[in-house]
């Protein structure tokens, strides 16, 4: 990991700020870049440069002018043709961690463009730092440091510690910057998700990368749990993950551990600690048993308001006003579950999950593009864990392909990103993201030439080895 290196472009796009009058961010439509797009807010406007906001999809991105004086690309920007856009005023800055098209220090036909990645100084774009990471280390050399915690909230979003169970690279430096704001508290932890919003019961019930005795069944929920000696309440109230005892958090561990074991073949038993232990980061200024505590609820919060066209309100909230516009999410969220209720039913009744040797997929016309890759995950739970389970939803131009699988198969070094960008690249489409959630847009005609070649891609790799 080259730090200095990166430091020393994050000055060269220091003097891009200084310099513009004018500013205008596009960042990606999830929690990672509109964390990103809030954090840049926040150090322009501290700055007193104007400046517009507006959040996008991957596709969107060959379709942005470049008419102000400086345009920035968060969380976005890398893996599109942005030089193609560029005049010969334009001023373009990338803070992307996706893979790049193209090479360090690229110079454009037209324009000014600095294009600052991880992947250039040696650093994985998975775990090293997301697009919101890359975002506050530019803000951090202004002197934001206040903004840390929102560098790790798009860590986390991003699924950055997933692999390793904590951060790692230079997100490690941003939540030691969180930690020393006092804003932060990590610590080891049961890393279930649900720990202050979440009854026990329903942290179990919901755990989903292997299939287990427990997975979508409350009453055995029950019993294991009584049978472990951990009571479900205290007096009247469901008691959550984040209040149990070290002890009852042992217990819960090995029994979860056990059940995993019975269900994996061995060569995945080294990972399944991973699956259950970890580092955890609560925002130390809210309370217990909000969403808002811990980072991982928050994000979630994040991508349902961006997954329901209210970035704004997102943006909101990151940006501080959580108390005022509390009322206002927790209508969306209850609409988000409400309508991913009777999608899963639907999804579930009519049968429409169809297999392949390598893969699971469903095609419901009707489902909103951008919950597709969340109905998927929670599909997860309901089929096997051993394939990943994909969803196509209708676009007004195509279709749009969303994946998601366990984490054990990132454990075991497949990235599926890079694969579902290979393959919908080979059908006229574009693709990419995440080791365990990503997603394309793809030509609806070639929906089976796709299924097909994604799934001999992923027998390539041997998931089912």
């Amino acid at each position: 990991m080259n730090m200095d290196e990166l430091e020393g472009a994050l000055r060269r796009a220091r003097k891009l700020i200084d310099e513009a009058e004018t500013v205008t961010v596009y960042s990606h439509t999830d929690c990672d870049g509109i964390t990103a797009a809030t954090i840049l807010s926040k150090l322009l406007e501290g700055l007193g440069k104007d400046h517009e906001i507006s959040i996008i999809n991957i596709n969107e991105v060959p379709e942005v002018e470049h008419g102000t004086d400086l345009t920035v690309f968060s969380d976005l920007g890398s893996g599109q043709m942005v030089h193609e856009n560029m005049k010969r005023s334009s001023r373009v800055l990338i803070l992307d961690h996706h893979p790049p098209v193209r090479k360090r220090n690229f110079e454009p036909p037209r324009g000014e463009l600095l294009e600052i990645n991880p992947i250039f100084y040696g650093m994985d774009g998975s775990t090293s730092i997301s697009g919101g990471g890359l975002s506050y280390l530019l803000a951090r050399q202004f002197g934001y440091t206040d903004l840390s915690w929102m560098g790790l909230l798009a860590a986390v979003g991003d699924m950055q510690n997933i692999r390793t169970g904590k951060m790692v690279g230079a997100n490690r430096v941003i939540l030691e910057d969180s930690i020393r704001e006092g804003a932060v508290e990590c610590c080891s932890d049961l890393t279930i998700y649900g720990r202050h919003t979440r009854s026990i019961v329903s942290a179990l019930s919901y755990f989903g990368d292997v299939t287990l005795p427990t997975t979508n069944n409350t009453n055995e929920c029950i019993a294991r749990l009584k049978n472990l000696g951990i009571p479900l309440k205290n007096d009247e109230t469901q008691r959550r993950l984040c209040d149990l005892t070290d002890d009852e958090k042992r217990k819960l561990f090995n029994e979860i551990y056990r059940m995993m074991v019975n269900e994996v073949p061995r060569r995945y038993h080294k990972y399944l600690p991973r699956l259950i232990l970890g580092e955890v980061y609560e925002l130390k200024s809210e309370e217990r048993y909000t969403v808002f505590r811990d980072l991982s609820e928050f994000s979630t919060a994040v991508n349902a308001c961006n997954r329901n066209s209210r970035w704004k309100l997102a943006m909101d909230i990151i940006g501080g006003d959580r108390h005022e516009k509390l009322e206002e999410l927790e209508g969306v969220l209850r609409e988000h579950r409400a309508y991913l209720a009777v999608t899963l039913d639907r999804i579930m009744d009519e049968e429409l999950i169809r297999d392949m040797d390598n893969l699971q997929y469903f095609h419901a016309p009707e489902v909103k593009t951008s919950v597709v890759g969340t109905v998927a995950g929670m599909l997860l739970g309901y089929g096997d864990w051993r394939r990943p389970m994909i969803g196509l939803a209708e676009t007004g131009d195509g279709l749009k392909v969303s994946l998601r699988c366990s984490r054990l198969l990132a454990f075991d070094g497949i990235h599926f990103g890079s694969i579902m960008q290979r393959v919908a690249e080979k059908v006229g489409g574009s693709g990419g993201g995440h080791a365990t959630a990503c997603g394309a847009y793809i030509p609806a005609e070639n929906e089976g030439e796709f299924l097909r070649l994604l799934n001999r891609a992923i027998e390539k790799v041997k998931v089912n080895g």
